[in-house]
């Protein structure tokens, strides 16, 4: 979800009931953190909820201490990345690559939560490949380092994301240790997310590319587990007030000209909406009108022209 998971994008999922979002990705070479894109990834100001930074790398040492600077930009949570499968990141041995030595894990898990004070969490993959699964064995290895949290996504790094998620191997890991382990991979409904829960016995789930232009996703399913009505869809009006919400967020945090293009790729999510389906054509030139400005105002407007279009067409529907 690096690129995704900025700033803005995790306080809009928090507003519709996300418990726990995490940072983007970031390097272990804390060098490299004065790079304008690491010093977005590293701005916490303005968060609404627990502060949780992420980072990757496959030296002990400089985990230690990008945990120790996490830590002081003020992380109330270090999360550390085991389960990437981009090639860019696994080339370097870190990501799902780490799955492979697990001596290294350990050595990394043991410095980082030596590093810091706050909590340290971990997010891992069912294994390499399919030939070695290893997940309970990580498990186990966090578990005895004083790591936290788990959470494992039900696919190895070979898989990516094709398949089905194996809710069993996450099922099992969930059996052999007493730390709280997440549930994830291709939880995109309420139902679904009960079920996942249902089956693996996990402390909770979470959610990534089906929170693409859906962040209510987290109310339809806290509303799911706490037994309230989830059935009714989103309305026409709220879904473009947070897109409006979400857009002003995204020019305060990079400034109108970084924001503007940044919005381009979250607007494209939301205008694919099933809501939105039968006007595919009006959203599809809405959406290029919105990847050939530069403005703010430009935005907006084309977003706007878009809502009012379409509750007039509802209203003459009805």
């Amino acid at each position: 979800m690096a690129g995704i998971t900025d700033l803005p994008f995790r306080n809009i999922c928090r507003d519709f009931g996300a418990g726990l979002a995490t940072s983007e990705m970031l390097t272990s070479i804390t060098s490299l953190w004065h790079s304008k894109k690491s010093q977005s990834r590293l701005k916490l100001v303005g968060e609404n909820g627990i502060r949780a930074l992420q980072i990757a790398g496959s030296c002990p040492n400089q985990m230690a201490e990008a945990a120790k600077q996490a830590e002081a930009c003020g992380a109330q949570i270090v999360d550390i990345n085991m389960g990437c499968p981009a090639k860019k990141v696994c080339n370097k041995a870190a990501g799902s690559a780490l799955l492979r030595d697990e001596s290294l894990v350990t050595d990394i898990v043991s410095a980082v939560v030596q590093a810091v004070d706050v909590p340290v969490t971990l997010k891992i993959r069912t294994g390499w490949d399919p030939e070695q699964k290893n997940a309970t064995r990580i498990a186990r290895i966090a578990e005895a380092e004083g790591i936290k949290c788990l959470t494992i996504h039900g696919r190895t790094r070979a898989c990516r994301f094709k398949g089905e998620a194996e809710y069993d191997t996450i099922a099992e890991v969930t059996q052999r240790v007493a730390i709280p382990v997440i549930a994830n991979g291709d939880i995109d409904n309420p139902d679904k997310a009960c079920d996942v829960l249902s089956k693996t016995g996990a402390a909770a789930v979470m959610l990534g590319r089906s929170a693409r232009g859906r962040p209510w996703i987290f109310r339809e399913i806290s509303n799911a587990l706490t037994g309230k009505n989830s059935t009714r869809p989103i309305e026409l009006r709220e879904i473009f007030s947070t897109i409006t919400t979400h857009l002003n967020a995204l020019y305060d945090h990079y400034g109108e000209q970084l924001g503007a293009r940044i919005a381009r790729k979250h607007i494209a999510w939301y205008l694919a909406n099933p809501q939105l389906e039968c006007h595919r054509n009006q959203a599809q030139q809405v959406r290029q009108v919105c990847n050939s400005v530069t403005t703010k105002k430009e935005q907006l407007t084309a977003i706007q022209g878009f809502y009012q279009w379409h509750s007039q067409l509802e209203d003459q529907v009805a």
